[in-house]
């Protein structure tokens, strides 16, 4: 009878597993809108796919750079001066550690990252529509289902003020989020374009042909691409404007539309001219670029923030508190209390995260931190440019998933996302797709170079 027993909790296991992508991308559907709910699916699904998978996990080298680091973590956590706080903090890298782990194993094909792609947007569009209703019809909402399985807060005017924020705790977290999805559902549009499906079904251009394919995905696409560029400019955040037109450039080159790269890097230029030039060329240029974009970059259009607030001073406290503890660092969560002591300024992290790592947790586990993310690129770079098993199309889908990797990268050396479940997920759920990717096709390159 025990036997039997075992054998049903195996079969359930297996089956859970089988149909573990499945429930995966339930969860990233309902992420934005139930935080809870989409942690526990991905939670689930991790811990189902680690357990069924574990030798397979425990012989890739990139997982053995994982667990070293969380035993330096572990490590510098004991050395903190607030040991609970800084064990507390552990639980923002950790897990993310083991759904990294077991997503890069779960995750292996093309047709996943599409999936996962199509499944972000689609996600996306209640939150952009909450987030505009929020800051032009004054939408304001205190709701909660079952405790925290549905809890929404929508402040009406954006958090802060004037900047759309939607179901996220600040605009700028949320517009590290729309530049994620944004990046995704751009190279998805492009993809549906290079087909033809665009224009082609829509009947556009002169030799266009009717195509077999409904036009409905591109239009879909098209709305929530500009509803993302929409909403994550009234984000008002500096670091999402700068990453969006990164990816316009970047997807235009590697396009090899040189017209639109050059009338982005005009644009660019305008705009950048009217926040720093000297006051005659500044002037002029002001003329044509709304105080909008100018003056939120050049901080006149919050010309009293105190010094303690600017980055500058964060960053050069945060790198001080490394050179002092340069070994084990200070703790997990400890830059907060640390701060507030010293300039009588509450703040939740120094807007970078790798001092921040570099401070809270020395510098050991902060380099090898960066040489584990240096990893993922390099091998996805490199499979991008060489792998003879990648057509045209899968590369561009690829492409985009290094792109957004980019981004992140980006946006969190000017601010810190660890701490937004939803968005630090996303990002750890990123890296196991290109991982798991890179470690199917290099095994298919060994076993094409050594068929015997």
């Amino acid at each position: 009878m025990l036997g039997a027993s075992l054998n049903k909790v195996f079969d359930y296991f297996k089956s859970c597993w089988q149909s573990s992508w499945n429930y995966s991308l339930w969860g990233l559907l309902i992420f934005p809108v139930s935080p809870l709910l989409g942690a526990v699916t991905i939670g689930f699904v991790s811990l189902i796919t680690f357990l069924k998978q574990y030798r397979k996990i425990s012989r890739r080298p990139l997982n053995w750079g994982f667990a070293l680091l969380s035993v330096l973590l572990i490590v510098t956590a004991g050395f903190a001066q607030d040991k609970t706080t800084a064990f507390v903090g552990l639980f923002n890298l950790l897990p993310f550690f083991l759904v990294f782990a077991a997503h890069s194993t779960l995750i292996q094909t093309f047709a996943q990252l599409r999936q996962m792609a199509w499944i972000l947007v689609i996600a996306s569009m209640p939150v952009v529509i909450i987030g505009l209703g929020q800051l032009f019809l004054g939408w304001s909402l205190k709701f909660e289902i079952l405790w925290i399985v549905f809890a929404w807060t929508i402040r009406p005017g954006g958090n802060p003020p004037g900047r759309i924020a939607s179901l996220f705790m600040h605009a700028n977290t949320f517009a590290a989020y729309l530049a994620i999805v944004f990046i995704l559902g751009l190279g998805l549009w492009l993809e549906q374009w290079r087909l033809g499906i665009g224009y082609q079904g829509l009947g556009i251009g002169k030799n266009s042909v009717p195509s077999s394919q409904s036009p409905v995905p591109f239009l879909f696409l098209t709305v929530a691409v500009i509803a993302n560029f929409i909403t994550l400019i009234f984000t008002d955040s500096r670091n999402g404007w700068a990453i969006a037109i990164f990816a316009c450039l970047a997807y235009a080159l590697y396009q090899g539309w040189r017209i639109l790269v050059g009338g982005v890097a005009a644009i660019v230029s305008s705009v950048l001219l009217a926040a720093f030039a000297p006051s005659p060329i500044a002037q002029f240029f002001r003329q044509y670029v709304p105080a909008f974009f100018w003056a939120r970059l050049n901080d006149d259009m919050y010309p009293d923030r105190p010094v303690a607030l600017m980055r500058k001073t964060q960053w050069e406290f945060a790198w001080s508190l490394a050179q002092e503890h340069p070994w084990t660092g200070w703790g997990l969560r400890s830059f907060s209390g640390l701060y507030k002591a010293q300039m009588q300024i509450p703040l939740g992290h120094p807007h970078n995260l790798f001092l921040m790592l570099s401070a809270e947790t020395g510098f050991p586990s902060s380099f090898l931190f960066c040489g584990l993310l240096a990893w993922i690129l390099i091998t996805g770079v490199q499979l991008l440019r060489k792998s003879k098993y990648i057509n045209t199309q899968d590369r561009l889908i690829f492409f985009s998933y290094l792109l957004a990797f980019v981004a992140w990268v980006l946006f969190n050396t000017v601010d810190v996302t660890v701490f937004e479940l939803r968005l630090n997920a996303l990002s750890w759920l990123i890296l196991a797709a290109i991982c798991g990717v890179v470690h199917r096709y290099n095994q298919q390159d060994r076993l094409a170079s050594h068929p015997n």
